[in-house]
């Protein structure tokens, strides 16, 4: 027998009634059985001792809604409309069960326009900041062909699939940041605290500092301008390179070709775009989104611009009578594994399942290529940040020798 866990939950009944509580169960799926079984649909399930972790909140950062909320959204949603409950008071207990403000916002006029007849679908699309585009036209779907929980499930899954991937990205990203930051933080300590004792020291000895010595006791005199100096410049940038990327799709296309071809990190964005641009065309065919609209959407919900312009021509191919797979030929960013999958699912009627198994593969090859990237970027940053403060150390014992030399000859 597996080892029981105790697991915090809230629930609510057919009579829309809620209820919270603990309940013992090997793992999550199985006190969620065990709920349903009780006639309680899960509204959170979280294992008890966890309950403590919780995101830090800068005020003035917090209006953005996070993919991994939405997913939460969605896959409640989904239990909910799964288990005989009307949209309307699905999205209410929605509504108070989320803690994100902006998306607590948009489900409240969403169950207004909803209540006051407008579609499902409709009503979120006036929301595309908050509801992915992938999301909404999956949701049209489902209701053009009756069987919106359906698609909310599909929904739920891709959303938790893509908050996965990114977990796993942001996870390899995570230790070069922190050692880079902390190699910035090592260079300004020296810089403002180690380099004046040592210029008062070789005052008092006498003797000519070597030029890159004195660029370093020049920069400590000037720490107090080139400090705040750097971080603007830094956050100036960061915030031009924002806006231009929103605005310029021209932009946004040089940016991405440029981040394909990166000789370490290239890959890995090469193989979650077609991670991305496998399952979202596949989920959109599977239920019922046509082609010509499911090309349109899965362009901008891959995040590479690269694929979103391919995947206008391939509209513009596809329009004309050929098939998808020879539009993609054309485009050098698909692999030929890619475009001979969606080739054999053309000729089988299949394509929704060949694009799922492309999808899968590439997940794969994604965590394998997530782990093989901190694994092999781990001593690199080490060399680098140890190759910069020993290279700042030996620049401030580098006057020594004239020193001593000095001495020898007086």
């Amino acid at each position: 027998m597996p080892a029981t866990k105790v697991w915090n939950y809230n629930t609510i009944d057919a009579q829309g009634k809620k209820s919270k509580g603990t309940i013992e169960a090997p793992n999550e799926a199985a006190a969620t059985h065990m709920l349903r079984q009780r006639g309680e649909v899960p509204l959170g399930l979280t294992e008890a001792g966890q309950g403590m972790q919780r995101e830090v909140k800068i005020p003035g950062f917090g209006n953005r809604v996070k993919i991994k909320d939405v997913a939460v959204f969605a896959r409640q949603f989904a239990t909910m409309t799964a288990s005989g409950m009307s949209l309307l008071r699905s999205l209410s207990i929605l509504e108070e069960q989320t803690s994100s403000p902006p998306l607590k916002k948009a489900i409240a006029e969403v169950r207004t326009d909803v209540a006051s007849g407008s579609g499902l679908s409709v009503s979120m699309a006036k929301h595309d900041r908050v509801f992915p585009r992938l999301m909404i036209a999956m949701i049209r779907a489902g209701e053009t062909g009756g069987m919106i929980d359906k698609a909310l499930e599909q929904i739920a899954q891709s959303l938790e699939k893509d908050t996965a991937l990114r977990g796993k990205i942001k996870g390899a990203l995570t230790y070069p940041a922190i050692v880079l930051g902390f190699t910035f933080v090592m260079i300004a300590a020296v810089l403002v605290f180690i380099v004046p004792i040592f210029e008062a020291m070789f005052k008092n000895l006498g003797g000519e500092l070597p030029g890159i010595t004195q660029f370093l006791v020049t920069t400590s005199h000037n720490m107090g301008w080139i400090g705040p100096l750097v971080i603007g410049i830094g956050a100036g940038t960061s915030f031009a390179y924002k806006r231009q990327m929103r605005a310029s799709a021209d932009f946004r296309y040089k940016v991405d070709g440029i981040k394909l071809r990166m000789p370490v990190f290239g890959s890995l964005l090469r193989k979650l775009a077609m991670s991305r641009f496998s399952r979202n065309l596949g989920l959109l065919l599977n239920v019922g989104v046509p082609v010509m609209q499911a090309l349109s959407v899965v362009g901008e919900t891959t995040g590479n611009e690269v694929i979103n312009v391919a995947m206008k021509d391939v509209q513009a191919t596809v329009r004309d009578g050929q098939p998808m797979s020879s539009a993609l030929r054309n485009h050098k960013i698909f692999p030929e594994m890619v475009t001979q999958m969606i080739e054999v699912g053309e000729e089988s009627g299949q394509i929704s399942q060949m694009l799922d198994k492309v999808a899968d593969f590439y997940d794969r090859e994604v965590d394998e290529a997530a782990e093989s990237l901190t694994a092999s970027i781990e001593p690199i940053m080490v060399l680098v940040m140890g190759a910069v403060v020993g290279g700042m150390v030996v620049c401030l014992y580098l006057p020594m020798f004239t020193i001593y030399q000095n001495i020898q000859t007086s």
